[in-house]
């Protein structure tokens, strides 16, 4: 603990005074993030590390899995955060971001090992639909294979969660809102991207943005361009 508090001393002493500015724009006009991350709490994961991002940058929502429960009437963190991001903040785009190695996956495919943690075995089973498709999609999985496999499709099954949201779904029949599928290699130092169009992961470059679901007005009913031809 000394040596966090050393690190709150050193932000105070060197960070911030470095970066006053930028704080006293915030301070006085509020924030304005660039996109909504959802993802694992895994300390070995750093959203805003990742994407180099300075204060105001990002509004991050962390928690074990990087799920996000179906909506529902009763109230959650992930919920709240998600709906204040699009109805308040106005983001536009909304990254779910899984990792390798991530301790969830690998008790999502072991279940033995989350005796005694009644809660987090509860939380999983909101990923429940990824350990389905591995089981029943994939043949011969070692191990480590199957849990990478797992934290990549989990991604797909929470973004079609996120999509049960009312305002992200209102935002997507706009075509406002973007979504994004990531997975960090941490030992490789690369971020993928799910491409919505091919249903894989590949890696992130400059010249290439694999997006999930791209921004792009999506109404089921022709009732509204009816009127407008009239």
């Amino acid at each position: 603990m000394n040596e966090v508090i050393g690190r709150v001393v050193d932000f105070e002493k060197q960070v911030f005074p470095n970066q006053s500015a930028l704080y006293s724009n915030l301070a006085a006009n509020g924030q304005s993030p660039k996109a909504l991350m959802i993802s694992c709490a895994d300390s070995r994961v750093v959203p805003e590390h990742i994407i180099q991002a300075q204060p105001g940058d990002l509004f991050v929502c962390r928690n074990a899995g990087n799920i996000v429960p179906p909506f529902a009437t009763q109230n959650g963190g992930v919920s709240s955060t998600v709906e204040y991001a699009v109805a308040a903040l106005g983001v536009r785009d909304i990254i779910v971001c899984g990792h390798s190695d991530c301790g969830a996956m690998k008790a999502l495919m072991k279940p033995e090992m989350l005796e005694g943690m009644p809660n987090v075995a509860a939380w999983l089973r909101h990923s429940h639909a990824a350990k389905c498709v591995v089981d029943g999609g994939y043949s011969n999985l070692g191990n480590a294979d199957a849990v990478r496999t797992a934290a990549m499709e989990n991604v797909v099954v929470q973004l079609a969660h996120l999509r049960t949201h009312p305002s992200v779904a209102a935002g997507i029949a706009r075509g406002e809102i973007a979504l994004h599928g990531w997975f960090v290699d941490i030992a490789a130092g690369m971020v993928l991207g799910l491409d919505g169009e091919t249903g894989r992961f590949v890696p992130i470059r400059d010249d290439r943005m694999p997006v999930a679901l791209p921004a792009f007005q999506r109404l089921a009913s022709d009732v509204a361009l009816a009127e407008a031809a009239e």
